[in-house]
């Protein structure tokens, strides 16, 4: 049993307060999953050809600003560092794909939670306020987020096998149920390249969406094509660049309540995580369908 949680903001008058309304939410979540929590926020982008990558490591004394320096010597780039507990947002003036290539090659021991150039991942072990205070999310603005609490079932209790799992760039994946055919779609993306750092089903999930939107499928046709090839209860929230997406099994026994006002469309397991948001008692509230795509997309909304 897990908690899921997703905002997301029509009225840019609302995305200095996103963080705070996130955070409500996944505290709301905390009977659901007390184990370990997880977020992933859009905003602050970058541009061009820089990126930003949020990393972890245990250690809360490693020496971050020793490999931002060997990196940025290594690819002639400019990097920034900010440290948030045992995570840091790593800002460089490359590629992500570089510089993921070179710390994979000389830091292994590094954890890449997220990349892109507008999202950042933050999870960590512990009750979801203690999560959401450790790194601030009160306090983050953005146009939106997405956030789960986590009761462990299928793998271990560790920093890593929290969720959101990254798979693409700007991509992540926030997963309530279980898959049934994990194993052999493990062994189907092995041989496609991808690598995996855990043994969590919910990571098989997000690289294969990311698979099939690197065939060229649009976010609603990678996301309909895993109704055929996904077997297990789930229900999934998926954040993008542009927004964020979720959909639910043919059985739909996963639970799940979507609400959307002109201001802003929220999801989340439960109705009680979205009942203090600004204007709900007036917001449209449905359970998303069996086998249903539902898609917002920033752009779509500016």
């Amino acid at each position: 049993m897990c908690g899921i949680v997703g905002l997301f903001l029509k009225n840019p008058a609302l995305r200095p307060s996103l963080g705070r309304h996130l955070s409500h939410m996944l505290v709301e979540m905390t009977e659901r999953g007390p184990d370990s929590a997880g977020i992933a926020v859009y905003h602050k982008p970058v541009h061009g050809k820089d990126s930003k990558l949020t990393l972890f490591h245990a250690d809360p004394h490693f020496h971050w600003r020793e490999i931002g320096g060997a990196l940025g010597e290594a690819l002639k780039a400019e990097v920034d560092i900010e440290t948030k507990a045992n995570h840091v947002v790593m800002t460089v003036s490359a590629p992500d794909a570089t510089v993921r290539g070179w710390l994979k090659a000389h830091h292994p021991e590094i954890r890449i939670m997220g990349y892109g150039q507008v999202m950042e991942v933050y999870k960590d072990m512990g009750l979801p306020k203690q999560v959401a205070d450790r790194y601030g999310l009160a306090k983050m603005e953005g146009t939106h987020a997405i956030g789960h609490t986590r009761m462990a079932t299928e793998s271990a209790v560790t920093t890593e096998h929290s969720h959101p799992f990254t798979a693409a760039s700007d991509m992540c994946l926030v997963h309530n149920g279980s898959l049934s055919n994990h194993n052999n779609l493990r062994r189907w993306l092995q041989h496609r390249g991808h690598e995996f750092e855990t043994d969590n089903d919910s990571e098989v999930a997000a690289r294969y969406f990311a698979q099939r939107l690197s065939e060229g499928a649009s976010l609603a046709e990678a996301l309909e094509a895993g109704f055929k090839d996904l077997d297990g209860f789930y229900t999934f929230t998926m954040g993008t660049r542009n927004g964020f997406a979720v959909l639910r099994d043919a059985f739909a026994c996963k639970p799940a309540v979507l609400a959307e006002t002109d201001d802003w469309v929220a999801m989340a397991s439960e109705y009680r995580s979205i009942a203090n948001l600004p204007g709900a008692d007036k917001a449209k509230v449905w359970a998303p369908a069996p086998s249903v795509v539902y898609t917002w997309d920033v752009q779509a909304a500016a």
